[in-house]
């Protein structure tokens, strides 16, 4: 948690996006600097979230960039909320703005904690178990969905990459979403997954006497290296990312409790592994 940077969720969405439609475009952050008649730090400050522009600077941007219509409305309309400080967006979650941002989080982010309760995180899902978990979607958005989820776990694979820390509950493991098929490939890509370097799996036993966080629902914590963490909570049809010093604060130290109260990784395997024979055994 190194140096603090005064960007938010809203910041660092809207300069990732203004970041992807000047590569599209095909300009260098110089070229589009002299074009709106300012210097190339001021583009990379827009592009990082540590100076977000105005709406009136974002739309003589989006000119320049040749973005026109609805999208140019669109990305005006974020620039003038994007210095709130939580963003709650409701409706089906997913919707664009979430993605990208969530997107922008993983790439960036130096490690990520996600505690899950009755799933698996979501860069830790096979294919079907995802379809599994998105069934009560309209059938035309499945595919595209699973398709954005499945690229979100290569994030995993770049060097330099974020540590992932997944800590989950055993009800997870109990549960047969998508039947006993989909969950056996499930928990085989589970153990596959535990032993990377830059993943740890924790299992957080059922049994509990005492209530923990995990109680209160799943969260994932983003931490990065030039600014505070970042918290996003996901329910049914609504999600909030986080950036309000207590309340973040809350969420890490409740993190850090879990992982403490949680089954080692090599105990977590050996539990897991238990699941996975349980499960092959209704299969045989």
């Amino acid at each position: 948690m190194s140096r603090t940077a005064k960007t938010n969720p809203r910041a660092r969405v809207l300069g990732a996006e203004l970041r992807q439609l000047r590569e599209a475009a095909g300009l260098g952050v110089r070229e589009l600097g002299r074009r709106l008649g300012v210097g190339h730090t001021t583009i990379w400050r827009y592009e990082s979230g540590v100076k977000p522009p105005s709406p009136e600077d974002t739309a003589s941007l989006l000119t320049a960039l040749g973005v026109t219509g609805a999208e140019k409305e669109r990305i005006v309309k974020m620039a003038r909320t994007v210095r709130d400080l939580n963003w709650l967006t409701s409706g089906i979650p997913g919707v664009r703005e979430e993605l990208a941002t969530l997107i922008e989080f993983e790439r960036a982010a130096t490690r990520i904690t996600e505690v899950q309760v009755l799933v698996f995180p979501g860069m830790l899902q096979t294919r079907e178990y995802m379809r599994a978990v998105m069934a009560t979607l309209p059938p035309e958005m499945i595919e595209t969905r699973v398709a954005f989820r499945l690229s979100r776990r290569e994030v995993l694979d770049k060097e330099g990459g974020p540590q992932l820390v997944a800590l989950i509950a055993e009800a997870a493991l109990r549960e047969r979403i998508g039947g006993p098929d989909v969950m056996a490939d499930q928990l085989r890509y589970l153990l596959k997954m535990s032993r990377r370097d830059n993943v740890t799996i924790q299992i957080l036993p059922s049994g509990a006497t005492s209530w923990h966080p995990a109680h209160a629902g799943s969260f994932i914590v983003f931490e990065f290296d030039d600014q505070r963490p970042i918290v996003h909570l996901e329910h049914f049809r609504t999600s909030v990312f986080l950036r309000n010093l207590k309340d973040v604060n809350d969420y890490c130290q409740a993190a850090d409790s879990l992982r403490r109260s949680a089954m080692s990784p090599k105990a977590s395997r050996e539990r897991i592994t238990q699941y996975l024979e349980a499960v092959e055994g209704e299969l045989s």
